[in-house]
């Protein structure tokens, strides 16, 4: 149903190829997955098949992508590749434009000339189908993550296409959420669909996938029937990757002050109320996971530590300071924050100037010193004068732990720091944080993978609908 001959493409003013010779034929009623490193070209493929490459970008096309008998040349425009081809991009708050749920889905449903009975149906199928029946009168863009992105998946598959394309759909789910996805999909493999998969979860997906497609460097570097592909020793660390390596804290804490102190927090979006009661005490230190479901309250709970958010009832003590009496500046000395998607941290013309602007700001001694010193830590010398948003995924999170340590904060907070990255980069980001640690940072992330919890925290606190259920030691 979708044909790539020999395709490769350049984007505007640059020389390296996004995309290199790539030669992939998705037949009707197959799953193809596609992994590999960040910047490997995943999401430039997902753009050349879905026909939007050729119809809305600029750069240098070469080779056919063939949908359904017809080159996408010969497509109108992207409203009838539409008609073909449904797609979930790895941003899904960029496809929302609605105000709550429900008429985001509702939007994809309309057009097509349906009856009121039709849709009505159709809506509540999908609904349920995704699990969003208790959000359909929320804002799209006050959920969580995930919950934003199986909107985004409903909103697609009211579109009825044969051929779904999915960029990372469960990059920022949560494992129970994660399997609803590979679920669904599944179904609708079994029920004649063709999907092309973009994912790191490979795991989760062993089941319904035909072709394991590697990508480094815009190649294709592997293909073929995954448990064939997966005999490769390096595929495997990258799509299998073994956290158990990882080094644990050898510093002991028990005795540390404590730096952070919540008591009794409740916080409210106004008639929902996201957490409460919670109470807890982090040690000067600790390398903490906080787990749970998407919108269990983690988020929430994290932007009081620096004030992103203010308690509705209770407090929180920051070094000895109730965050009520600070400004967002003055945390800004004793606690960072690494944002779940690094994008929305950055806004400067170099990677250099992204660092800089905080040591600036803070003026923070010996400046520019730090700034090599912290640059040179994460891996991101050489890339000092890029444009931030021309860096890999995993390069961008990297520089969004460079924007936050730089500041030199006690605490440094990373909500989902390994969200989108390969096996590779998640342990070099989980290195970067462990050697903070042992310079004496107190380390708290927010992540679904359990694996990086059990195996590189001291404590996994796991949190579910507004309240701590259980707060233990690592493994």
């Amino acid at each position: 149903m979708i044909e790539l001959k020999n395709v490769s493409y350049t984007y505007p003013n640059t020389v390296q190829p996004a995309l290199h010779r790539i030669a992939l034929a998705l037949e009707k009623g197959r799953c193809v997955m596609v992994t590999g490193p960040s910047g490997a070209g995943k999401t430039s493929l997902c753009l050349a098949a879905s026909g939007v490459l050729y119809h809305d970008y600029g750069g240098k096309k070469e080779g056919s992508v063939i949908i359904d008998g017809k080159d996408v040349a010969d497509y109108l425009s992207l409203s009838e590749l539409a008609q073909n081809v449904g797609v979930v991009f790895d941003d899904p708050e960029a496809q929302m434009i609605f105000t709550t749920v429900e008429e985001e889905i509702l939007s994809a449903l309309e057009p097509r000339g349906l009856t009121a009975t039709v849709i009505e149906e159709r809506l509540a199928r999908i609904m349920r189908t995704t699990y969003l029946e208790e959000l359909k009168d929320r804002s799209p863009h006050h959920l969580s993550g995930g919950q934003k992105q199986r909107v985004a998946l409903a909103a697609t598959l009211a579109l009825g296409n044969d051929i779904l394309i999915l960029d990372e759909p469960t990059s920022e789910l949560d494992e129970h959420a994660t399997k609803r996805i590979a679920e669904i999909l599944k179904n609708l493999k079994d029920n004649g669909k063709t999907i092309l998969l973009i994912e790191h979860k490979f795991s989760h997906f062993r089941d319904m996938v035909d072709t394991l497609i590697v990508m480094e460097n815009g190649s294709i570097t592997a293909q073929g029937v995954p448990d064939e592909v997966l005999l490769d020793a390096h595929v495997r660390g990258m799509v299998l990757p073994d956290f158990s390596t990882v080094r644990k804290n050898v510093r002991a804490v028990t005795d540390n002050e404590p730096i952070i102190s919540v008591n009794n927090l409740t916080h409210c979006y106004g008639n929902v109320q996201a957490l409460s009661g919670i109470s807890l005490t982090i040690k000067k230190g600790e390398f903490i996971a906080i787990v749970g479901e998407n919108g269990s309250g983690k988020t929430t709970l994290v932007k009081h530590f620096n004030r992103l958010l203010s308690p509705t009832s209770g407090n929180v003590i920051v070094s000895g300071n109730n965050t009520m009496e600070c400004s967002i500046a003055d945390l800004a000395h004793d606690v960072g924050l690494v944002f779940q998607n690094p994008d929305h941290m950055f806004f400067a013309d170099t990677v250099r100037e992204e660092v800089a602007y905080g040591v600036k700001n803070l003026a923070i001694a010996n400046g520019d010193a730090v700034i090599d010193a912290t640059l040179r830590d994460v891996g991101l010398t050489d890339s000092s004068s890029l444009y931030p948003r021309w860096l890999s995924r995993g390069e961008r999170q990297r520089l969004g732990i460079a924007c936050v340590v730089a500041m030199q904060p006690n605490v440094i907070v990373l909500d989902e720091p390994t969200t989108g990255l390969d096996g590779y980069e998640a342990l070099l980001v989980i290195d970067i944080l462990k050697k903070l640690q042992e310079k004496g940072h107190t380390i708290i992330i927010i992540t679904h993978n359990r694996d990086i919890a059990e195996h590189c925290a001291d404590r996994i606190i796991t949190m579910e609908n507004g309240r701590i259920i259980s707060d233990t030691g690592g493994a």
